[in-house]
């Protein structure tokens, strides 16, 4: 049995749907010739159209963003800002956990 798969529908479809919304039309019939599975979708883009014009309806690149490969190198400076900012937060957990030991919790 094959999982359903989402319908992508691209800008100019989106953007056409919309503006036939917006001029009038029904969003049944709408949804009916462009086969859009519901009604409440075409309202939908609609609304966000509404909110943040042509950019809203643009397809959203999917997953995490890639790294930034041009990241500069760090200082020297900046790796010993950090490893003296990692040992202070090893040092205050090695006390934290003397102190707990001292007070009977193991």
């Amino acid at each position: 049995m094959e999982k359903p798969t989402k319908t992508q529908y691209s800008f100019e479809t989106k953007k056409e749907v919309v503006d036939r919304y917006l001029a009038g039309e029904t969003s049944m019939d709408l949804a009916t010739e462009f086969h859009i599975s519901s009604k409440q979708l075409v309202k939908t883009w609609a609304r966000t159209w509404r909110q943040g014009g042509d950019e809203a309806l643009m397809p959203k690149p999917k997953g995490r963003p890639k790294d930034d490969a041009e990241t500069e190198p760090l200082s020297e400076e900046e790796k010993l800002r950090r490893e003296n900012k990692r040992l202070l937060a090893e040092v205050a957990y090695l006390k934290k956990l003397r102190d707990l030991r001292e007070q009977g919790h193991r």
